[in-house]
């Protein structure tokens, strides 16, 4: 398994940010290498909620088919799925500073027979890194700002 994760501060309070992004819908807002995700099950996030989403890797677009498996009062964790990746998604929001502390952590494990190249792969996973905690940190410091 590739395990990519980090931290970032904001200045949108921890309530404030877990309600945005336990919404998984907004993860497009802030997620510039997920152009989609539509959420499937109606009504406000639980566990057993799915979505769909359109991930762009290494130069290709692949849907996945994603489920909320945990949701406390400040974690949720979805596993997604498609016929070559299964990706476990948490993300993490605590009071910090004058805002919160977002940690956002993504696993992913080649299924099938990649999965034999899946430690060539880790540079490549750890390249969405980035861009996914820069997203959220400027998006949700611009909820905070107004």
């Amino acid at each position: 398994m590739i395990t990519v994760t980090g931290s970032v501060e904001t200045n949108l309070s921890a309530e404030k940010a877990f309600a945005f992004l336990s919404e998984f819908e907004n993860t497009s807002a802030w997620d510039p290498n997920t152009p989609v995700m539509d959420k499937i099950t109606p009504g406000p996030v639980a566990v057993g909620h799915k979505y769909h989403a359109e991930s762009e890797f290494r130069g290709k677009r692949q849907a996945l088919t994603y489920e909320v498996i945990e949701l406390s009062q400040n974690h949720i964790k979805l596993r997604g799925e498609n016929k070559t990746v299964t990706s476990y998604d948490s993300i993490d929001v605590s009071p910090g500073g004058a805002g919160s502390v977002v940690t956002y952590t993504a696993e992913f494990s080649i299924n099938g027979p990649a999965k034999i190249i899946q430690p060539l792969l880790k540079p490549a996973f750890n390249s969405l890194r980035d861009p996914a905690l820069n997203g959220i940190r400027d998006t949700l410091n611009a909820l905070a700002a107004g």
